[in-house]
C-alpha cells in the first residue's frame, strides 16, 4: 500500500496543529493563573478586561516578531546563489 505525501503533508500539518492548540491552552491558564495573582478572585469584568487586553498586547508582539523573522528569513533566502528568482 502506497501512502502519498499529500496524505502525510496533510497529517503533519493536523499534528502541528493539534499540538498548537494544546500549547495555546497551556499559555491560557498560565496567564489567567498569573493575573489571578495580581487581582482579587471574583473581580468579575474588570479583571476579564484586563485578561483580554494584556492576551492582545502580546498576541501582537508575538505576531510581529513573527513577520520580522519571516523577512529576514525572505531576505537571507534572496542573497542565495541558488535562490529561486521570479521570472523577469
Amino acid at each position: 500500500m502506497e501512502i502519498k505525501s499529500t496524505y502525510i503533508g496533510t497529517m503533519i500539518g493536523l499534528a502541528t496543529v493539534a499540538f498548537g492548540l494544546i500549547a495555546a491552552g497551556a499559555w491560557n491558564q498560565f496567564i489567567k493563573d498569573l493575573i489571578g495573582i495580581f487581582l482579587k478572585p471574583g473581580s468579575g469584568i474588570w479583571a476579564e478586561l484586563v485578561y483580554a487586553v494584556l492576551v492582545t498586547i502580546l498576541a501582537i508582539v508575538v505576531v510581529q516578531g513573527l513577520a520580522k523573522l519571516a523577512e529576514k528569513e525572505a531576505q537571507l533566502t534572496a542573497k542565495l546563489p541558488f535562490a529561486k528568482r521570479p521570472p523577469e
